[in-house]
């Protein structure tokens, strides 16, 4: 059996009418960029065959599976910038991210920092993605439990993010190569390390910084906060 070029193209157009519709159904339910599987099923739950359809959706490249069950829109029907802080959330947890992400989100690093970094009172776990890597150290859960704020991008929409605090102590907590045993090398690695502006160490909270740091058991750590104080006391 053969099929004329006119049918053809018309099967061909066919197709892209129905599947348009199917998208524009989909961006009717999902007005963010981030969901996950039911989510999806749910938009396709009136078709036949759904996970056919999920199969088609991701060939033509109009949903990103950033890992199984989690997905975003393509570039063609994206409606804004999707949050690779709350994925980082959603690929593995409980988790809030952190370290030398967090760092950068706050502005106390000049890098930009490419890799979404995250502590996790699970186990360490590495993921490639298609839009990113994102990697997750593990902490115990009484020290995981401080220093954790929830950003909110809308209504609907939040994620959970380490305090500036937070941030810097699991920095200095995860970093395991570097030689911090007095103030002075505390100072070189803050300042020359990392080219965090003395300014801004002197703007961080001591309070939380006290509590984050003891709970944390790292001596390093538990330099920070005399260290801060002379900060503070040198720039008054």
């Amino acid at each position: 059996m053969s099929f004329s070029r006119s049918s053809i193209g018309k099967r061909e157009r066919t197709l892209g009418v129905f599947f348009m519709a199917v998208m524009e159904e989909m961006r009717r339910q999902i007005p963010f960029e981030e969901f996950d599987y039911q989510t999806l099923l749910n938009c396709l739950k009136d078709y036949s065959r759904p996970r056919d359809k999920i199969s088609d959706l991701l060939k033509r490249g109009a949903i990103i599976r950033v890992k199984k069950g989690l997905y975003i829109f393509g570039p063609e029907f994206s409606r804004g910038p999707y949050s690779r802080e709350l994925l980082a959330n959603l690929i593995y947890g409980p988790s809030h991210v952190s370290l030398d992400y967090a760092l950068g989100y706050y502005g106390l690093i000049p890098e930009r920092v490419e890799t979404v970094t995250s502590v996790t009172c699970g186990k360490n776990r590495v993921f490639s993605t298609p839009v990113g890597r994102f990697t997750y150290w593990a902490v115990p859960l009484p020290y995981y439990r401080l220093g954790i704020d929830l950003v909110r991008l809308d209504e609907r929409r939040s994620f959970l993010l380490a305090t500036r605090e937070k941030a810097l102590c699991d920095k200095i907590f995860r970093d395991h190569g570097s030689m911090i045993g007095t103030p002075a090398e505390l100072k070189t690695y803050l300042v020359e390390n990392l080219r965090i502006d003395p300014g801004e160490l002197s703007r961080l909270d001591l309070d939380r910084m006290q509590k984050i740091s003891q709970y944390s058991r790292s001596r390093k750590a538990r330099l920070l906060v005399p260290f801060l104080l002379k900060q503070k006391a040198a720039v008054i």
